[in-house]
């Protein structure tokens, strides 16, 4: 983003705009065995409990119908928001080269990793979709996750100005998936880059987010600043691929449920 500490958004306020073929018994009943199944590999007990399971089930799974020897097989999958950070809004912060010519900009960097996320994701069996900063599909935006994309600044402030921040909304229903979201993409994004959790330079415009409020208030969101576009470019430019897979295992931490080392929670309040 164009601060120092973090992604400044220009907001300009856009305009919104708000007989299958038959099955036995025995198959139907094992067609919501395997939803359920499947709801509980993805979310812990006490956030199957905290909300109703029809509303779960439709906010997570997106069924889809195969065909196969003349039967409908429902095929579940989790649906995941990116958004690539200015993308369709604005360039973010620019970069220029030694003769003051503009040489990057944070819109292409996010765009570029977002991109590889979302191919990786889908890859693995996920629903993905690939947002525009204000977008108007996020109104209203129901998925397992909503994670935004962005970077820090291309000027040089001093030499601790490297590294990444990770926040989630202030205003989140669930605190526990929150942290627990967070905690998943510090955690692993810091392993697989070796960069800095720069935690003292996240700012309520990380926190107060523009797409938290937009967004179905169930829905576990995080905002990451995947590295400082003037001490960090060239692993965000030279090893996007790396970056981006930081983001996904980050993304498949929390979906999966897998364990997070205690030191690796941040909390919601910075």
């Amino acid at each position: 983003m164009e601060s120092t500490n973090e992604p400044t958004v220009n907001k300009p306020t856009p305009p919104r705009k708000h007989k299958p073929r038959g099955t036995n018994p025995f198959l139907s009943t094992l067609g919501i065995a395997v939803l359920i199944a499947t709801l509980f590999t993805a979310w812990t007990p006490n956030s199957l409990f905290t909300s109703n399971l029809q509303s779960q089930l439709r906010t997570l799974l997106t069924p889809q119908a195969a065909i196969e020897n003349g039967l409908a097989t429902p095929q579940p999958q989790i649906r995941i928001g990116i958004v690539a950070g200015h993308m369709g809004n604005d360039s973010g912060a620019v970069c220029y080269d030694e003769n003051g010519n503009p040489s990057l900009t944070e819109a292409d960097v996010n765009l570029s990793i977002a991109t590889l996320v979302q191919r990786s994701l889908t890859e693995r069996g996920y629903q993905v979709d690939l947002l525009n900063e204000f977008d108007t599909r996020l109104n209203g935006y129901r998925a397992a996750a909503l994670v935004s994309i962005h970077n820090d600044s291309c000027e040089y402030v001093n030499d601790e100005a490297t590294g990444f921040k990770v926040a989630a909304s202030l205003e989140t229903r669930d605190v526990n998936r929150a942290q627990r979201l967070t905690a998943c993409m510090t955690d692993r994004y810091k392993n697989m880059t070796g960069l800095y959790f720069h935690a003292n330079s996240i700012t309520p415009d990380m926190t107060q987010y523009h797409a938290f409020s937009e967004i179905d208030p169930n829905t576990i969101t995080a905002i990451i600043e995947t590295g400082f576009l003037y001490l960090d470019q060239d692993i965000l430019t030279k090893r996007t691929d790396l970056v981006a897979e930081g983001v996904t295992q980050g993304i498949l931490c929390f979906v999966n449920n897998e364990s997070v080392l205690p030191s690796a929670n941040p909390s919601i309040t910075p």
